[in-house]
C-alpha cells in the first residue's frame, strides 16, 4: 500500500478510535491521523506476526481499531500526567 493510502487509512482508524474511545480527546486532526497510523501500522504488523490473521483480512481492520485505541488511551495518559507535574 502507498503512503498515502496509509494515511488515509490511518485517519479513518484514528477516527474511528476517537468515536469509540469513551471520554473528551482535545488532539487535533494531525496527532488522530498519526495515532491512527502507529495504532494500525502495530495491531496489523503484530497480529500478522503472531499468525491471527493473514494481511488483507478483516480481523486486521479490527486490530487496527483497537491498536489505535490503546494508542488514544495510552496517549491520553502521558499527557494527562504531564499537564499535572
Amino acid at each position: 500500500m502507498s503512503i498515502l493510502g496509509t494515511i488515509v487509512i490511518g485517519f479513518i482508524v484514528g477516527l474511528l478510535a476517537r468515536a469509540l474511545k469513551p471520554g473528551n480527546d482535545r488532539m487535533g486532526l494531525i496527532m488522530t491521523t498519526l495515532l491512527g497510523i502507529a495504532g494500525a501500522f502495530l495491531a496489523r504488523y503484530a497480529g500478522v506476526a503472531m499468525g491471527w490473521y493473514a494481511e488483507g483480512e478483516p480481523a486486521g481492520w479490527i486490530a487496527s481499531v483497537v491498536g489505535a485505541v490503546l494508542l488514544l488511551v495510552l496517549y491520553g495518559l502521558v499527557r494527562g500526567r504531564s499537564h499535572h507535574a
